[in-house]
């Protein structure tokens, strides 16, 4: 099976998307005291939980200072 040059165009930003908010996502549950549940919850749901995990971290998982 191949994948076109079409198809490679429309996913590569969304894999390159997916990866960088992965990261911040990563790099700020590293940093940030409290959570709205415990850290190794968060980074199993930002890491398995393609763009949504990352998503549902900021909206849900970090507790207002």
């Amino acid at each position: 099976m191949e994948i076109s040059t079409e198809t490679l165009l429309l996913i590569a930003p969304l894999f390159i998307v997916q990866i960088i908010l992965m990261v911040i996502a990563l790099l700020d549950l590293r940093k940030v005291a409290a959570t709205r549940g415990p850290k190794w919850m968060w980074v199993l749901i930002i890491v398995f939980i393609n763009m949504v995990g990352p998503i549902l971290y900021f909206v849900i998982g970090r507790k207002a200072v």
